[in-house]
This record gives structure tokens, C-alpha cells and sequence, in this order.
């Protein structure tokens, strides 16, 4: 590799973002460099490909000032901003470069615009926050089509829902390479409060104000569903009568997740050994979902759905984060699927908060906490989603315990990947669900 090859290898690879830490890299080349600002040294957009030595590849964004340079610089991101405010569209060798804004969502930010700070959460982007009233999510590892957050947020903003920050613009790389959504820009909901830190907070003290709380989420979180099936014009949206066929596409996906997981458990980690053996009865709960008739329709959802994802306001709930899972390609996190995927999501969340409490807090919570979380939130629910988009009775809570197993599993994964000492809490969520009757 030559010299600048190998300082962008150093570069990337010592990033929180970069995804393939295990991995060995081969190769690094900058595939386009757009230069979109006009300062000295101008603002360059880079393209980079990350080569491994399995002969697969990864391609990044970077920002640059000149020489190798890093988003958090204050310039980079207002400079972003300014040119979103002002929708240019800026030639590069091998592309262009097009950044947009939404109109009207811009009025009133001057050139002037100052980085407040970078969020430092643990995350695949970038995050930065300017003059406590916008948000600019730079998305590193790019991946080709429109990201599921962009096309998410522009359609709810279009259709009026009003929990969520507000779209201002985004920006995105257009050429022979790629089509790839870069970054997006938002509103900052600057007096929200994590719910999975309220949550923990809240778990010794004020139990009664927070489950009242989980009742407006689970209105809110039907009101989204509601919403995102109410478009029956628009391809991308239009909720649609599940066939046999991609049920069974899902399944099959399912099963081959399963069993490369299954397959590598680690020998020597006892957390695991409630685990070992059981691959193929997970697999035989899951294939409850080809026998369940009536399941309602499927259309876009969250994809990653969890306490931390929604914000406390004085004003009611803001739901953030639309990307979807992170370790699933942007094909299958715009694939449509049953809304109760999220619902799930929410409630394996709840788990997580009753396990974490003693672990991270040292409280444990209040006798049958989880239990009741998961009873208000999901009454709220049903009383409030668009009915002809979700079954009624044991066939929803069957569903339920199917996409519970599912995301207990990605659990599964994430955790030994990336936090070994959570691995207790997927685990036990497993083996409750696999213990679990099935509902008749």
C-alpha cells in the first residue's frame, strides 16, 4: 500500500464506526473525492473503499479539510449545514454530490451556524448537534438506495405525523459507484430524555408515573403504524397481504441465522448452556409463523424499536433512530414486515430494563415491573393501531412471541459480538420464550 493508502487504513480502522474490527483489510482507495465547499482548504467528501482480504469490501465517507480530517471538526459540520440551507449540487470525478433541503425547515439559520457539541453514544455515525436546535447524523458506512431513515422521516413528515424531530435536509452521493444517501439533517429535540434512561431512573422511584407514561408510548407507537399503512398510492408504503411465499422467504432467512449462531456458540462461556442443543427448537417455534392464518398486512416499520429510540418530552413521546438494525443490509430493513415486529422489540426492551436495573444501577425493580410495562403498553396498543393491520386475540400474541424470538436471537448475536457480560439477558429471554404455551 502506498503512504496515503495505509494512513487511511490506520484512520478508518481506529473509528468507533468502522463495522469489520475483526476483519483483516487488504486495501484502501479513495473511489471519489467531491469537493463541495469553497473555503481554504476547500470541504472534500470522500469515497473510500475498505478491501479485505476475503476479496469483499466496505465503502466509507469521509470529510476532509485538504488533508485527512474528521466530521468533529466545528467547520465541517456547519459548513454542511450552510450548503443544505442553500441546495447545491456539486460535480465530482466519478459522481455528484446533491445536498437538499426541505423547505421552509431551514428558515432562520443563518451562515452562522456553530457546532454545540458531537454526541458520543454508541453508534455507527456521526452525530453532531449545532446551536441546540438541529442535528446532523452523517452516515460512514454507506451502502447503495435511499437510507431507510431518509425515506422513513420524508414520509411521515409528508403525512403529518408529529412525533418524531422534524426533517431539514439531507445530502447524498449520485454516480457511477453508488447511489447513497450521506447524511441527514434534523431537528434536535434539545429537552428529551432517553427512555431507557428514565426507565432505569424511574425503577425505584415514580414506577406508577412511568408506566402511565408507557401507555401514551403505546398509543404513539400505534399512531406510527397507523400512519406508515394509511398510503395505499405509494409502492413503498402501501401495506400489502403477506403471501405464504415471503412468510416462508422469512422463515428460511430466519433459520439460517439461527443456525450460524447455534454453530459458534462458544464452548468454554457457561453463560451459554441454557442455550446448547435447543438450535432446532428455536427453529420449530419460529416456524409457528407459516401456520398462523390471518396475520394482518405487512408495511414499513421502525425496524429497531426500543426504549432508546424514543424520547420524554413535556410534549409526549419523539421516536428517533429509523435506520433500522444495524447488522441487516438496507434491503432487508426496507423490506416490509408485520408491525408487531416493533411492538416486540419494545417489549424485549422492557426485559432488558429489568435486568439492567440491578446490573447497572444496583436496583432491582419493583415486583412484576416487566410484566405490567408489557401489559399497559401493549393494551394501549391494541386499542389504538389501525386493526386491519394487525391480528386480534392469540393470533397477536402468537405473532408476538414469534418476533420476540426473533429479536431475542439478533440479541443473541449482538451480544456476543459486541458485549459479552449482557449475554444473560438474551439468553434468558430465549429459554422464557421457548418454555413459554403457546397461545390457542
Amino acid at each position: 500500500m502506498t503512504s496515503e493508502q495505509q494512513a487511511l487504513v490506520e484512520f478508518i480502522t481506529a473509528q468507533r464506526w468502522f463495522g469489520s474490527k475483526t476483519r483483516d483489510v487488504a486495501h484502501a482507495s479513495v473511489v471519489d473525492r467531491v469537493t463541495i465547499g469553497a473555503g481554504e482548504p476547500p470541504l472534500d467528501v470522500l469515497l473510500v473503499e475498505i478491501r479485505f482480504d476475503t476479496g469483499t469490501h466496505d465503502t466509507y465517507q469521509l470529510l476532509s479539510h485538504g488533508a485527512l480530517g474528521v466530521l468533529a471538526e466545528p467547520e465541517s459540520a456547519a459548513e454542511l449545514v450552510r450548503l443544505i440551507r442553500r441546495g447545491t449540487t456539486v460535480p465530482g470525478r466519478e459522481g455528484t454530490v446533491e445536498l437538499i433541503p426541505v423547505a421552509g425547515s431551514l428558515d432562520g439559520v443563518s451562515d452562522d451556524v456553530a457546532v454545540s457539541r458531537q454526541i458520543g453514544v454508541e453508534q455507527s455515525n456521526t452525530s453532531v448537534v449545532l446551536d441546540d436546535r438541529l442535528i446532523l447524523k452523517i452516515f460512514r458506512r454507506l451502502e447503495p438506495g435511499v437510507n431507510p431513515e431518509l425515506e422513513l422521516l420524508r414520509f411521515l413528515t409528508e403525512h403529518g405525523f408529529a412525533h418524531i424531530p422534524r426533517l431539514a435536509g439531507w445530502y447524498q452521493y449520485v454516480g457511477r459507484q453508488m447511489e447513497s444517501t450521506l447524511g441527514i439533517l434534523q431537528q434536535f429535540v434539545s429537552a428529551g430524555r432517553d427512555g431507557w434512561e428514565l426507565a432505569l431512573e424511574t425503577l425505584g422511584v415514580r414506577t406508577e408515573w412511568f408506566l402511565n407514561e408507557l401507555d401514551d408510548l403505546g398509543r404513539v407507537t400505534a399512531e406510527l403504524h397507523t400512519v406508515l399503512g394509511s398510503d395505499p398510492t405509494d409502492p413503498s408504503f402501501a401495506p400489502e397481504q403477506p403471501s405464504s411465499e415471503s412468510l416462508g422467504l422469512l422463515t428460511a432467512t430466519v433459520d439460517e441465522e439461527i443456525e450460524e449462531i447455534f454453530l459458534d456458540l462458544p464452548e468454554d462461556d457457561p453463560e451459554l448452556e441454557p442455550l446448547r442443543g435447543r438450535g432446532e427448537e428455536v427453529r420449530e417455534r419460529l416456524r409457528l409463523l407459516t401456520n398462523i392464518g390471518g396475520v394482518g398486512r405487512v408495511i414499513r416499520h421502525h425496524g429497531d424499536f426500543h426504549l432508546g429510540q424514543a424520547l420524554h418530552t413535556d410534549d409526549g413521546w419523539v421516536l428517533i433512530d429509523f435506520e433500522g438494525e444495524p447488522a441487516r443490509s438496507v434491503p432487508e430493513r426496507r423490506r416490509k414486515r408485520s408491525p408487531l415486529r416493533d411492538v416486540a422489540g419494545m417489549l424485549r426492551s422492557f426485559a432488558y430494563v429489568a435486568s439492567a436495573g440491578p446490573l447497572q444501577r444496583g436496583v432491582a425493580p419493583p415486583p412484576n415491573w416487566e410484566e405490567r410495562a408489557r401489559a399497559v403498553f401493549l393494551d394501549a396498543y391494541r386499542d389504538s393501531v389501525d386493526p386491519t393491520l394487525v391480528p386480534s386475540g392469540a393470533v397477536m400474541d402468537k405473532l408476538l412471541q414469534v418476533f420476540e424470538l426473533e429479536k431475542a436471537v439478533y440479541e443473541l448475536r449482538y451480544e456476543l459480538n459486541n458485549r459479552p457480560d449482557w449475554l444473560p439477558i438474551p439468553v434468558a429471554g430465549i429459554v422464557r420464550l421457548l418454555d413459554a404455551e403457546v397461545p390457542v
